[in-house]
């Protein structure tokens, strides 16, 4: 009577639920009504619902979600479907295997009452009829919940609630459709299956083609994991959302669900036959006439109104260039033709491709607008290709387009020169004045000093024109960063021929520039806070392109991590600074010649000061500026030469603490003392990643500076050399000087593969040694590794130098944790995952070291005999994700070697797994 009052009550609230259309709240009731009473069984030997149905007829499993089994030996659908007399264990099962892949799982609990009772499963692999339980998902089997022997009942044990109730919403949205609102003779596209190429092994195929065709197969169906166009995440929310909001009642309903829907893609709007016509386009431009490109549709056999696609290719052999002739257009192109004739990017044996074409079509307009061809443009060469000379071969013939005017084969000249000034708003110039050779022509006051313009316009009345003197002219204006836009127009002279008035347009640019930068850091050395900038900028302060900057910012952090007696301590860290600086666009050194410098140079003055306090410890004040010129003369190479840089840091206060520290550690008492650095440096880059065309890329950093020399040598020219007979220092302005020579180098060399693998490599190094006036270098000179950018199984400042080992109980001891001496070397192979989603296996390894002897970190200095164990090792894996202006990344690093003693013996001494474990968050590749 019990059982038949709960499944009576059981039936009203899912007939209430049905008659309110509340879907998800009938089946939660059912659950729960079928657990706190454990079900019921109606009739001899039935098994109950777990969702409130009823089973009818001998030996009947009902539906686990509203279905009701009516036929002997059948499973009911898991999906909100009714197994009827037609319905067989094959379409269950099919069900069945989508709800797995959609992550839910069916839980099959029988119960095996007494010696007469017996349910019999057919299965091929137990027999069939044998009385023997099948259990669906044995990952999630709940047998041990029946309730004992004897007992007609099945029983759901109470460990296995939660179970149920968490899995039972995810089982609800399986089983909706993400196929029941799609059209009439559509079908739901889900993804590119594979791109197969029939002959790749067997032809050479540039990468550059491949990326080519993977862009023009590229499209992403729903739910896509991170853009790819084949790979999708297993629960599609956007459909389930949209066919939830198809049906425009309930409103409120609609309005709440739609920004989560995504409108399905169907094979229609994918359109596989002009994208194969795309690609069968770009083999053809790149000589593969006789490839084909083929596709099908690739029905899914669980729903057959979903569909991929799959693409077959084939290229076949290419044609390649046989003969190249340039036809004879007229002497002097010809003869410019011939001396040119290295650069040429036409060769016999190379390749077809309209690209190269294009090229050469370039360079020789190039050449031509170089030598004052002004209206020599690409459109007037054209190539006659003929391919019936020799299979697989294509003999070319570069000549002038018929119908092209005869001016494009005159040389002109540079006549007039004119500037327009127009003001902030676009005011039209009403004065006008001439400087040499220039005439200005300006609103209301000419705002811009007119030897800064003269100095810009790399043409003089008279020149040949030249296609590069126009780029670096607009170049030049550009850089002043006066104006908002320029703008270069050449005009033929009315009254003499073959020359031409040139005239620049311009718009002055706003003065005044403010800017605020608010964020936070999150340091490897558990500090974590906010941060705060703001900047002015007036342009064109001193009337020819400098720009005056002034700025506050501020720093507060705080330790995040529990140390001692379980506790974060109050470690209130900050930093307030003010910084000015003055950008010239142009070398403040004395003029040699008409134009001193025609490669891009600037001239920097900066001016700084700053107060940091280390809460608990010490509180610094530093002050200082520096004059630094940075030049350009080729594209590969920039040289940055400081020839005067002043810092002074004065330790304002210390505590007790902080001076109990010291006293332990003189090195580090030394390089945290009052010091004046006078410094000259200089660093010179090598990047060819700008201009070379293979995409391997080299990098390479060398810099060297010096500190104390000049000042060290004017006071022995003075006979006070004091240092080399007592331990008193030399001071300048009451602060000791320091005198130092330092130098590091880095090289980087990004290796290309194929067209989604790289081998990045990185190998530097660092070496500073103080002498004279000072034997502990400035603290903030001396060398570090560890962090997201260096070894990355450590923390940034976690080890080193040499075999020391730091306190593990001191939140400190990186402060002792540098060196003089680094050696570093990283490499990485990176490669492409799914769609944005880059990975990389890397590996790293360093260390820094001491040049001089210190008791308080035993083991630092450095040793030929110990370089082999120093070295910190470390391996891992790290994530990317791709974003073109911004790349998140994701690194989790392995120490395989610690430089110190760690309990452990052999080289890979790793002590445990926490300790081995480093993880970095971080933006852009890490070298």
């Amino acid at each position: 009577m019990k059982h038949n009052i709960a499944g009576i009550t059981s039936i009203i609230i899912y007939r209430i639920s049905r008659i309110f259309r509340i879907n998800i709240i009938h089946g939660i009731c059912g659950n729960l009504f079928s657990i706190a009473c454990r079900t019921f069984v109606i009739g001899s030997y039935k098994i109950a619902s777990c969702l409130a149905m009823t089973a009818t007829a001998s030996y009947q499993i009902a539906s686990c979600l509203w279905g009701t089994a009516t036929a002997s030996y059948k499973i009911a659908s898991c999906l909100a479907m009714t197994a009827t007399t037609t319905t067989t264990l094959r379409h269950c099962m099919a069900y069945i295997r989508r709800v797995i892949a959609c992550r839910t799982f069916v839980i099959a609990s029988i119960a095996k009452q007494s010696k007469q009772f017996k349910i019999a499963f057919p299965h091929p692999k137990l027999g069939r009829g044998k009385p023997s339980p099948y259990i669906l998902n044995s990952q999630f089997s709940i047998l041990n919940s029946l309730l004992g022997r004897g007992k007609p009942s099945l029983y759901v044990a109470h460990s296995q609630f939660s179970i149920l109730n968490s899995q039972l919403i995810i089982l609800i949205l399986a089983a909706c459709s993400t196929t029941r609102n799609i059209p009439a003779g559509e079908l739901l596209y889900t993804g590119v299956k594979a791109i197969e190429y029939l002959d790749e092994d067997s032809v050479a195929v540039d990468d550059l083609i491949y990326d080519r065709i993977d862009a023009a197969l590229a499209s992403a169906p729903n739910n896509a994991l991170l853009g790819s166009s084949s790979v999708r995440t297993p629960l599609p929310f956007g459909l389930w959302m949209y066919n939830a909001t198809v049906n425009p009642k309930p409103r409120f309903k609609q309005m709440l669900l739609k920004p989560f829907a995504a409108r399905p893609v169907f094979i229609s709007a994918v359109n596989p036959a002009v994208r194969s016509g795309i690609v069968s386009g770009v083999l053809r431009d790149n000589g593969y006439f006789n490839s084909s490109v083929e596709y099908d549709v690739i029905h899914n056999t669980r729903d057959s109104l979903k569909a991929g696609i799959i693409y077959r290719i084939r290229f076949n052999q290419p044609y390649t260039l046989d003969s190249i002739e340039y036809r004879r257009v007229a002497f002097r192109t010809d003869t410019l033709f011939e001396l040119d004739e290295a650069g040429r990017l036409l060769h016999r044996g190379d390749p077809f491709s309209t690209d190269l074409l294009e090229a050469e079509r370039q360079r020789i307009t190039r050449l031509m607008r170089e030598k004052g061809y002004f209206y020599f443009q690409p459109e007037y060469i054209v190539f006659n290709a003929d391919s019936t000379i020799s299979p697989q071969k294509i003999s070319l013939q570069a000549t002038l387009k018929q119908g092209a005017p005869r001016s494009i084969l005159r040389p002109w000249r540079i006549g007039s020169i004119t500037i327009n000034l127009s003001g902030y708003d676009g005011q039209r110039p009403d004065d006008s004045l001439v400087y040499k050779n220039l005439l200005l022509r300006y609103e209301t006051k000419l705002r811009v000093k007119p030897s800064v313009l003269y100095d810009q316009i790399k043409f003089s009345t008279g020149d040949l024109y030249s296609l590069s003197s126009q780029e670096q002219t607009l170049e030049a204006l550009n850089r002043l960063d006066v104006f908002r836009f320029t703008d270069l127009r050449f005009s033929p002279n009315d009254t003499v021929g073959d020359i031409l008035n040139l005239r620049i347009n311009t718009s002055y640019n706003y003065p005044l520039a403010v800017s605020f930068e608010a964020g936070a850091t999150v340091n490897d050395n558990d500090y974590a806070g906010p941060i705060t900038r703001v900047n002015i900028s007036r342009n064109n302060f001193l009337g020819g392109g400098e720009v005056l900057t002034a700025g506050v910012y501020g720093s507060y952090e705080w330790y995040t991590r529990k140390f001692l007696n379980n506790t974060t301590g109050v470690i209130n860290n900050y930093e307030l600074g003010l910084k000015g600086s003055l950008l010239f666009p142009r070398l403040v050194l004395p003029r040699i010649g008409r134009r001193a410098y025609d490669f891009y140079a600037t001239t920097h003055l900066d001016l700084n000061i700053a107060l940091l306090n280390r809460a608990g410890y010490y509180r610094t004040l530093s002050f200082g500026g520096a004059l630094s010129y940075d030049f350009q003369p080729y594209a590969i190479r920039h040289h940055s030469f400081t020839p005067l840089r002043l810092v002074f840091n004065k330790l304002e206060s210390t505590t007790a603490r902080f001076d109990e520290i010291v006293s332990f550690n003189p090195s580090l008492n030394q390089s945290l003392q009052d010091n004046f650095i006078p410094a000259i440096e200089y660093e010179y880059t090598l990047d060819n990643s700008s201009v070379r065309e293979e995409r391997s890329k080299t990098i390479w950093r060398f810099s060297v500076s010096e500190a104390g020399n000049i000042i060290s040598g004017i006071y022995g020219i003075l006979g006070r050399n004091s240092f080399k007979t007592s331990f008193r220092r030399n001071k300048i302005f009451g602060n000791t000087y320091s005198q130092y020579i330092r130098a590091s180098t880095e090289l980087r060399y990004n290796l290309y593969i194929n067209r989604t693998n790289r081998l990045a490599t990185r190998l530097g190094g660092g070496i500073i040694y103080s002498y004279g006036n000072s034997t502990v270098a400035p603290y903030n000179e001396r060398f570090y590794v560890g962090g997201a950018n260096s070894i990355r199984a450590f923390t940034i400042r976690s080890i080193g130098p040499g075999r020391f080992a730091p306190d593990p109980n001191n939140p400190y001891a990186y402060i002792d944790q540098n060196g003089d001496l680094k050696l570093e070397g990283n490499a990485e192979y990176r490669f492409g995952l799914v769609g944005d989603l880059e990975a990389a296996f890397f590996l790293d390894a360093g260390n820094v070291w001491l040049l001089r002897h210190d008791d308080t970190r035993p083991g630092g200095t450095f040793s030929w005999r110990h370089l082999f164990t120093d070295v910190a090792l470390g391996t891992g894996l790290g994530f990317r994700y791709n974003m073109d202006l911004l790349i998140f990344r994701f690194d989790v690093g392995y120490a395989l070697h610690f430089p110190y003693d760690t309990s452990r013996r052999g080289y890979f001494n790793t002590p445990s797994l926490s300790d081995a474990l480093g993880f970095h968050l971080a933006l852009g590749y890490p070298f």
